[in-house]
Parts: structure tokens; C-alpha cells; sequence
């Protein structure tokens, strides 16, 4: 049995098709395709600017900018299975510091990529952002990391 993680029957689940949501991040199958430049060192960054989960205590929904940038290894994620994945959590209860670390853990962990970092910039609840970032070790030495782009909270400043 290989160690790189391979999409289910071999090819991606989702591409070309019309999908429902899954019900939650657990349910959500993540598909992974050969990196079609092996050897090079480079870095892809996904940006969901309109995130939504929702906050354990209340219910209500909370916010979140996500930047999650990686150097692939073996495969990359394909995107519409990531979109999926992170659409899930619209009726997922979790605090901002678990919903960020696990999503950058969870990637971390089937795709197992040369490098990969998450930051979750999250609009007030209470009055008070929470930024929350997380990456899985050093950066590759070589690779270009350019900043996230995502400024500091200002409100109406």
C-alpha cells in the first residue's frame, strides 16, 4: 500500500459535478491529485475571504478570512473538494482556534505536503478579533513565502 494519499476510485470525487454541501467537516472527503511539477520547490496559496462556522457557545455565526498556503510534496489538494471541505463548516460549532488548527492539520496530515501554513483572520465576536495561525514546521529553505496580504482588523478606523 502507498503512503500518498490517493483520491477514492482514483480520480477526483467532485470535478465536473454538481455537489451537495457535506453535512460536516468530518463528513467531507478531501481529494488529492498527483503534483504535476514533482522535485520543484514552489508555493500555492488558497484564500477564502467569506469562511463561516459557528461559535460553540451561541450558535450564531462567526466570520473568518482564511489563508492557507503549502509547498506541495507528492500531490496537491484539488480545490473543489477544498471548497467543500471548508463550506462544511457552516454548521460546524467550533471555536476559531480549533476550526483554523484543524483544518491546517487535517491537510497537513493527508496530504502531507513539503511545507504548510494556515492563518485565520477572524472578525470581532465580543468586540475582540482573534487571529489565529499555524504551520507545520520551518519553511523549505528556498521557497518564497510572500505575506498573507490580510491586514490587522481596523473596524471602521
Amino acid at each position: 500500500m502507498s503512503d500518498t494519499p490517493t483520491p477514492a476510485e482514483g480520480a477526483p470525487q467532485f470535478l465536473g459535478k454538481q455537489t451537495a454541501l457535506p453535512a460536516s467537516p468530518e463528513d467531507a472527503v478531501l481529494d488529492y491529485v498527483p503534483n504535476p511539477r514533482p522535485g520543484a520547490l514552489y508555493l500555492v496559496r488558497f484564500a477564502a475571504p467569506e469562511f463561516t462556522s459557528l461559535c460553540p457557545v451561541t450558535g450564531a455565526p462567526d466570520f473568518a478570512h482564511l489563508v492557507i498556503d503549502y509547498a506541495p510534496g507528492d500531490t496537491v489538494v484539488e480545490s473543489k473538494s477544498l471548497k467543500l471541505f471548508l463550506g462544511s463548516f457552516r454548521n460546524h460549532n467550533g471555536f476559531h482556534e480549533d476550526v483554523t488548527v484543524g483544518i491546517g492539520q487535517r491537510l497537513n496530515e493527508e496530504m502531507r505536503p513539503r511545507w504548510l501554513r494556515i492563518g485565520g483572520y477572524w472578525y470581532p465576536r465580543g468586540g475582540i478579533p482573534i487571529d489565529v495561525f499555524w504551520q507545520s514546521g520551518p519553511s523549505p529553505e528556498g521557497l518564497w513565502v510572500p505575506d498573507q496580504g490580510v491586514a490587522g482588523y481596523r473596524g471602521r478606523g
